[in-house]
């Protein structure tokens, strides 16, 4: 089980991330743009993700990943139940969702090639 203070660990290695709590709810950032999100219970976590990837993804574990909300579905984004997410799984969605905000040339420097 992966819990907010886990991300936030790991999020503060990632350059250029900040961290907000907008209507109750943990957001983490890179100038405006949110990657992660939680929700107020902190049970769910959003992030982003390529929407041409999210039905594979959703299809792939569907106990573990869901659509975000309708008026959500525009955005690059996919959510997930933390008690059923493990800790590298969670490492590996963070940093790619952090990698699709920031500039290459950043992202670069911290992963490599």
């Amino acid at each position: 089980m992966v819990t907010v203070a886990d991300v936030r660990a790991l999020t503060r290695t990632l350059p250029r991330t900040t961290e907000h709590l907008v209507r109750d709810r943990v957001k983490f950032r890179v100038g405006s743009i949110v990657y992660v999100a939680f929700s107020r219970d902190e049970a769910t976590m959003g992030f982003a993700h390529p929407k041409e990837d999210r039905d594979a993804l959703i299809a792939g574990e569907p106990d573990l990943f869901f659509l975000p909300e309708p008026a959500d579905l525009r955005f690059n984004w996919v959510c997930c139940h933390l008690a059923r997410l493990d800790p590298p799984h969670m490492t590996e969605l963070v940093t790619e969702a952090w990698r699709m905000v920031v500039p290459q040339f950043v992202a670069r420097q911290r992963l490599g090639g």
